[in-house]
């Protein structure tokens, strides 16, 4: 589902180039579940960039489902992430002016598909079908957090990258959607990308790859721990 081979991303800084990704090459089959770790400026988010064709490296190539990225041009990518990407960050992106419901209906929408019963039946999913009619202003973090992850999913896409899905929330709230994410991975096959310093997360993924100063310094892959019983998986 995703695979790169000798990325190397290179920005200038003070009119120098510095280097921030070396040489990483490695291969994700579908239904896997990746967390990267390491410290903060090791370069996790830049390559969950590069692998989900948000930005191009320096040097080598990568694929997202078996469709090399670097020739093609951006609206191609774009139409290749619409497709087949879904996305969570630790900020959330939720649009402010639209309603719950109504950020779910987005990559629906952008892609011509039937939309509102679709985003309903996701948000009851994520435990949220009673606050569809709120704005996000109106959302805990955790809430906001969960409506960003049944955007990220209502499309059904192949692979789904999360950058700190977590790093916002308390434990209880951090759990949940844990919780989440590990049953979509099981139950849709939906591959997962995600960045973490969270280590309870990290253990839930089936393979973890450690990165420092852009380096690929571990790769392991392991029995992932066990998720709780669902929490909310209304259909």
């Amino acid at each position: 589902m995703l695979r790169c081979q000798s990325i190397t991303q290179t920005y200038l800084s003070g009119g120098h180039e510095l280097t921030v990704l070396h040489d990483i090459t490695l291969t994700l089959p579908a239904g896997g579940f990746l967390a990267l770790v390491g410290p903060s400026g090791s370069g996790k988010t830049t390559l969950l960039g590069l692998l989900a064709g948000l930005d191009r490296p320096r040097s080598g190539q990568a694929w997202l489902d078996g469709v090399e990225l670097g020739p093609l041009d951006e609206d191609a990518r774009a139409r290749l992430r619409a497709e087949k990407v879904g996305f969570v960050f630790q900020a959330y992106h939720l649009i402010p002016s639209l309603t719950a419901l109504e950020n779910v209906q987005v990559p629906l929408e952008l892609l011509g598909r039937p939309a509102r019963e679709a985003a309903r039946e996701m948000l009851a999913r994520v435990g949220l079908a009673d606050r569809g009619h709120h704005y996000p202003s109106q959302l805990s973090g955790g809430e906001q957090q969960r409506v960003a992850l049944a955007r990220a999913f209502v499309h059904r896409p192949r692979v789904l990258f999360a950058d700190e899905p977590t790093g916002s929330l308390d434990a209880d709230n951090g759990a949940h959607v844990m919780d989440l994410m590990t049953q979509f991975n099981r139950e849709l096959g939906t591959t997962l990308a995600l960045a973490t310093h969270d280590p309870a997360l990290a253990a839930r993924a089936g393979r973890v790859i450690v990165l420092a100063q852009g380096r690929l310094v571990s790769d392991s892959e392991r029995e992932p721990e066990a998720a709780p019983e669902p929490v909310v998986l209304a259909r």
